[in-house]
């Protein structure tokens, strides 16, 4: 298994293409174990992974406190993408008022136990404050002085990412981008890639149905978003089984056992089918232990798809998925 690496956009930085998320860790699935999370860390860095995602608010902070300790003397090599605007009122306009920026890059840095954020994204934020444009003002001074060396834009939908592409400085996006929600393809992947700008990839499993794992009875714990959030009722419906009614989700899913056939799992496949993608920087998948993860790096070596299979899961997609999702995609 070896690690391959891609640019992420024009930031400078070469980042592994399976890089790794951390909400899981911090808590919002179930029950979190610290020190499986951060032996599973530490078995990720030796694998070669080389970024890991994270934002403030998850564990309010203790994601970013456990890759502090898991990346300590490692900060020239392992590079960390933090979040920030939802510990405040996201449609208050003074939480994206440089006061306010300043205290939450200040409390990250203080938590990551480092002196610069590699890249330092608005975490989902309303529509209104893309089309607004002042928070990447803020965003551009942070960056002037040191304090991150790259932005961007962790968005819900296609047009907001259409929207961050009108300012230069946004260097990065986050997306939802899996089997089930293809429409990125189209339009904001070439786009993102003609202006230089990387592609993150968040829940390339769609909360866990591309594993192919659960019936329609699955239970969640009270404190994983799969049961709090189920349909949208803490935030964007899109964060959770990628939109999907769940019961609807697993029965698409079942219809997508195939694309194991020669591959070890659905897991692999779907994440192999985004890798697939040129203009994708990287897939950060959530985990919880070292199993999790290496079931993740082993998409490394996952066989490809045909132009003939690519066409099918296309067509699946227009006709038997995108009818079903909710929110804004």
């Amino acid at each position: 298994m070896t690690m391959n690496y891609r640019p992420l956009g024009n930031t400078g930085l070469k980042v592994s293409e399976v890089s790794f998320g951390t909400w899981a860790i911090g808590g919002s699935w179930g029950a979190t174990d610290d020190q499986q999370s951060l032996r599973a860390l530490e078995a990720a860095i030796d694998a070669g992974v080389n970024f890991f995602d994270t934002a403030d608010v998850y564990g309010d902070g203790h994601s970013e406190r456990l890759l502090a300790q898991a990346t300590r003397g490692k900060t020239d090599r392992v590079h960390i993408a933090t979040k920030f605007c939802r510990r405040g009122d996201i449609r208050d306009d003074e939480t994206y008022s440089e006061a306010q920026v300043r205290a939450y890059c200040e409390d990250s840095l203080r938590n990551l136990g480092r002196e610069t954020i590699d890249l330092y994204q608005v975490h989902c934020p309303p529509q209104s404050v893309l089309e607004d444009g002042r928070v990447f003002e803020v965003l551009d001074k942070l960056k002037a002085e040191g304090k991150i060396r790259a932005y961007g834009v962790s968005v819900e939908s296609v047009e907001e990412g259409l929207i961050c592409l009108r300012y230069p400085g946004v260097q990065a996006l986050q997306v939802i981008f899996n089997l089930f929600r293809q429409k990125p393809l189209t339009e904001l992947f070439p786009q993102a890639h003609a202006q230089g700008v990387g592609i993150l990839v968040r829940l390339p499993l769609a909360s866990g149905l591309l594993t192919g794992k659960f019936t329609a009875d699955a239970a969640f714990a009270p404190d994983d978003h799969r049961s709090f959030n189920r349909n949208g009722e803490s935030f964007n419906v899109g964060e959770t089984f990628a939109g999907l009614p769940f019961e609807r989700g697993v029965e698409l899913a079942d219809q997508l056992r195939w694309i194991a056939d020669g591959r070890g799992t659905m897991a692999r496949a779907a994440q192999r089918w985004i890798l697939e993608a040129p203009e994708v920087s990287c897939i950060i998948p959530g985990f919880k232990n070292t199993a999790q993860l290496q079931e993740n790096l082993l998409t490394l070596d996952t066989p490809g798809f045909s132009p003939a299979e690519r066409e099918r899961l296309q067509q699946f997609h227009a006709e038997q998925v995108a009818p079903h999702i909710r929110g804004p995609y």
